[in-house]
């Protein structure tokens, strides 16, 4: 935002008094940060401001734009301005764009564009079959592909040729056979390296990765940083060419995510705007749900605590242990939760595999139970608890961690199996659960290590 500091002012008034003179301030900043300035400007005015620039940097501008932001600038625009702005953008940002629009005002402005870009249209009609979050929605159809018999120096000049018209895709060019299936691909260096004359499949890479449009969005990701290609090519049942998925078309998917996931992971429910452009009762009403659960599910602990509770009135050192104990567990399950969702998002961890996390995490589990335990035994002698009370609370703390980390890893892995998403397994329902769990072996363990406790202190008592 140092650059809305440094120009905003400037840019406001010129907006207000000189319209035509914008374009000259702003020709050498790049389109992000002048979209961020724009960002904090009213409506009217950014109106104002996407007319003065040529219409290919405004088409930059409006798409960097908030999708509600993109919505009530376009009604202010017009169709045939917001058309035009449409056809200079980038096929998968039309893609999410035309998602926003009603069913009526999509087929409008693309009746609009039809009349002045044919061929942008049938792209953009085309792509928008897909869903946003699949391999076809991420696509785009600005790409290079030539004939299998082609040579090295026409594939070249085809490339010259695509790059004058704004293709995107320049450093891969994709070889398609007499019936339109894609054979190979050839990249730039091979082709500068090449002898003109020479046929483009002798040096083509014929091992190609495809994915189908159908592919989820977040398998595309992985696909991608799996073999770390320039674009990942999308065709259909027939090996044809639908289009191509860019590195910048991946991060956004890794970024959205990231974010969805984080919010689950907290128990929210996932927000699509950023924070303050969320309304605050639908703020509220994606936190309360969960917060509700989460509030009831407390009440095992509760109903838990008072199934105990003689054990607890005979001996009330026991509940000063319980946070502590609790605490253990969930931070440990939180932990375990977390590195097997990612594995699942990654692909390192697959539901086959829930034997050998179960082995793994119930390892971890001893090992951290028995480092904590010996700070735990530690606390009770130096507090003067005794042998009994010591002993009660490093077992304690060993079981508790061995089920935190097992609940923390094999709950995932079990939503995985049922079709609903990993990160839902929130790091605040794990840890109510292993609370529960903590509780019931935290106390019975006390019953029965210190049953003649009991009895000593009522007799005692009376």
């Amino acid at each position: 935002m140092e650059l809305g500091r440094l120009i905003g002012p400037e840019l406001r008034e010129l907006l207000r008094d000189e319209p035509d003179q914008v374009k000259d301030l702003v020709e050498d900043f790049h389109p992000q940060d002048v979209s961020e300035c724009l960002e904090a400007l009213d409506d009217q005015l950014l109106v104002r401001a996407l007319k003065a620039f040529p219409i290919e940097y405004g088409s930059q501008i409006f798409e960097r734009l908030e999708e509600d932001r993109q919505l009530s600038i376009a009604r202010l625009l017009g169709l045939d301005k917001t058309a035009r702005l449409v056809s200079q953008m980038d096929a998968d940002d039309v893609v999410d764009f035309f998602g926003l629009l009603p069913e009526e005002t999509r087929t409008k402005l693309l009746s609009r564009l039809q009349t002045f870009d044919p061929e942008v249209a049938l792209d953009i009609e085309e792509l928008t079959r897909w869903p946003e979050d699949t391999a076809g929605g991420l696509m785009n159809n600005w790409f290079v592909e030539v004939s299998e018999r082609a040579t090295i120096d026409s594939t070249l000049q085809e490339l010259r040729a695509q790059a004058a018209e704004g293709v995107e895709v320049l450093g891969v060019v994709y070889v398609v056979s007499a019936d339109g299936r894609v054979v190979g691909f050839v990249t730039l260096r091979q082709l500068l390296m090449g002898s003109p004359n020479r046929p483009v499949v002798e040096v083509m890479n014929a091992n190609i990765v495809s994915v189908p449009p159908e592919m989820p969005q977040e398998e595309v990701a992985r696909t991608f940083a799996r073999y770390d290609f320039q674009a990942l090519p999308v065709v259909d049942e027939a090996q044809k060419l639908l289009g191509v998925i860019t590195p910048d078309d991946v991060i956004d998917v890794v970024a959205e995510e990231a974010d969805l996931d984080a919010q689950k992971m907290a128990a929210v429910a996932p927000l699509e705007n950023p924070y303050f452009a969320v309304p605050f009762w639908m703020y509220f009403r994606k936190r309360a749900p969960w917060l509700l659960v989460l509030f009831v599910g407390g009440f095992f602990t509760t109903t838990t605590m008072e199934a105990f509770g003689p054990v607890l009135r005979a001996m009330t050192h026991l509940a000063f242990y319980v946070p502590l104990l609790i605490s253990a567990g969930g931070n440990s399950g939180s932990q375990s939760a977390t590195m097997i969702i990612r594995g699942l998002a990654v692909g390192e961890i697959q539901i086959g595999d829930w034997w050998k996390v179960g082995l793994r995490e119930a390892g971890q589990g001893l090992l951290l139970g028995a480092m904590l335990a010996m700070t735990g035994v530690l606390r009770a002698l130096l507090g003067g608890d005794g042998l009994d009370m010591a002993f009660l609370v490093g077992t304690t703390i060993v079981a508790i961690v061995t089920m935190g980390c097992l609940v923390g890893s094999m709950m995932p892995l079990l939503l995985h199996r049922l079709g609903v998403d990993p990160a839902t397994s929130s790091t605040p329902f794990v840890a109510s659960v292993v609370d529960v769990v903590g509780i019931v072996v935290y106390l019975g363990l006390a019953r029965l290590l210190l049953a003649g406790l009991d009895a000593s202190l009522s007799g005692a008592g009376g």
